[in-house]
């Protein structure tokens, strides 16, 4: 079930952020479209913005100041409580939560959190499989369809058993990625995710990103955001990882051209 309002955006009498955005993008050449016809030229690279951190859902209130005093936001949880604490918010389609828990991805709670939480959300990351290899990217694939004209961006979920060119084909700046898979398999493909989001001008996500070290990881493959949940349970963690957001990464693949991203792509296997 989709939610009433978003009949108007995809019909287009309403106009959201991502359909701006693809229209920006399109005009200025920037919309992915090079990366399939070599005839295209890349005009000019979006500029990257800096790192940002999201952390777990969190009713602490000393953990909540300390969130908004370093401009971290939530990412929101369909299998948790729908509250954004009045902060900038993500909403996470809660299939991990049920993954860990032993039970099936809950539809239900899922399209619930959509209707009340996606149409302001930063991004929402599209209903996937965990550990489920391309099963789970077809079935992403149908939630993509189904909540076509979301107003905020739309991340596919890749994970362990994915390869490059079974996504690329559906990014876009309105469509990004979400690295999530084993911790394993996310650190050592993370840097060519990187070259992916670049060669599309996608945005890029990596979930359950803890340290200083993994924060490091993210910056170096270009990605946009992170999640973790320490900070939201320890304020203390908050100044390490926020410091580790702040340094920028000068060899990060958001820098690469686009021929050297191909290159780096085509020479990685997953």
């Amino acid at each position: 079930m989709t939610p009433q309002w978003l009949e108007q955006y995809a019909s287009g009498q309403k106009t959201g952020y991502a359909q701006a955005l693809m229209a920006y993008s399109d005009y200025y050449g920037v919309d992915g479209s090079a990366d399939d016809d070599p005839e295209i030229e890349e005009r000019i690279a979006m500029h990257r913005q800096p790192l940002v951190g999201y952390a777990s859902r969190t009713g602490t209130r000393r953990n909540l100041a300390a969130l908004k005093g370093a401009d971290w936001r939530l990412l929101v949880s369909a299998k948790g409580e729908l509250r954004t604490e009045g902060m900038r918010y993500a909403l996470d389609n809660g299939a991990w939560t049920a993954y860990q828990q032993g039970q099936p991805f809950d539809e239900h709670a899922f399209s619930v959190a959509v209707d009340r939480l996606a149409e302001r959300a930063d991004w929402l990351v599209l209903p996937d499989i965990v550990m489920g290899g391309m099963a789970s990217l077809d079935y992403t694939l149908t939630w993509l369809e189904r909540l076509r004209g979301m107003p905020c961006r739309m991340l596919i979920a890749v994970q362990n058993g994915m390869q490059v060119e079974d996504v690329a084909s559906f990014l876009s700046p309105a469509v990004g990625v979400f690295i999530g898979g084993s911790t394993e398999w996310k650190e050592q493909t993370a840097h060519v995710w990187g070259s992916v989001a670049r060669r599309r001008h996608c945005y890029l996500h990596v979930g359950r990103v803890n340290s200083a070290r993994r924060i490091r990881i993210c910056a170096a493959a270009g990605a946009s955001s992170f999640d973790g949940t320490s900070v939201s349970r320890y304020a203390k963690t908050l100044p390490r990882l926020d410091r580790a957001t702040r340094q920028a990464d000068l060899f990060a693949a958001a820098h690469e051209s686009l021929e050297e991203a191909q290159h780096a792509s085509a020479d990685f296997l997953i």
